[in-house]
């Protein structure tokens, strides 16, 4: 359990973070990019719910209309951990670049030290490398997201779903997060997985973390650059030394 909350703990840690003068700038654009997605994700998400329910009724007798008090609050949650989820791994997508260099403003100002990542021709050697480590990454999310899709579906079981859906999320935004401090030192999707599973409860309970604020209204607009800041506060804690 102290495992568990220690990743939490990096949460804190990068929202201290961010408010540093010397890092401020660099949380400016992913802070941009998560208010105007994350902002186009609430009215799409109420939107959906009302013409999801509407449809669902439509197939029952007017009668049964009170069901739509009992409907809401379980596709509320269904829909804002798959629709939030959704929108962090789009986010995300858009806003790599800058927050692989909030990464290693972060940890140069943790250690003191500059990230030595071999000079360009290193980066370049390692372009295909991160390619082919994208690629691994949305394969493993989609071979799992789709099963667990399907549990939605099935009567008794998709009360379960959403839970497990948490749960499978949590893990899937701590490796997305990680992977910012961690592809820096050039280290890739196997190795970032091979890491975490070795620290599995630091990895549920950061990725819990970081899914918790990212489904909070308003507060999810930082949900983004404090999960990276506190990432790489985790890398540095926990990993760094290991690599080193």
């Amino acid at each position: 359990m102290k495992n568990h909350f220690s990743g939490i703990h990096y949460l804190f840690e990068g929202l201290r973070l961010i408010r540093q003068p010397g890092l401020r700038r660099y949380v400016a654009v992913p802070l941009l990019i998560s208010v105007v997605f994350f902002t186009g994700a609430i009215f799409a998400l109420v939107h959906w719910l009302e013409l999801l329910i509407d449809m669902l009724l439509g197939y029952l007798p007017a009668w049964l209309d009170w069901l739509r008090y009992l409907l809401w609050p379980l596709f509320a949650l269904v829909a804002v951990l798959v629709v939030f989820y959704s929108f962090s791994l789009l986010t995300n997508l858009i806003a790599a670049p800058f927050n692989g260099m909030l990464a290693e403003a972060v940890e140069q100002h943790l250690t003191g030290q500059p990230i030595d990542t071999g000079g360009w021709k290193a980066l370049v050697k390692d372009i295909v490398p991160s390619l082919f480590s994208e690629l691994r990454k949305l394969v493993y999310f989609l071979l799992r997201a789709a099963p667990l899709g399907i549990l939605f579906l099935i009567p008794g079981v998709n009360l379960a779903a959403p839970f497990i859906w948490a749960v499978f999320s949590a893990w899937m935004l701590a490796i997305e997060y990680i992977d910012y401090p961690m592809a820096n030192h050039l280290l890739h999707f196997a190795e970032q997985k091979k890491r975490l599973r070795q620290r599995r409860l630091l990895a549920y309970g950061f990725g819990g973390g970081s899914l918790l604020l990212t489904l909070i209204p308003v507060v999810n607009f930082l949900a983004m650059p404090v999960s990276v800041a506190g990432a790489t506060a985790l890398w540095v804690g926990e990993f760094r030394n290991e690599t080193a």
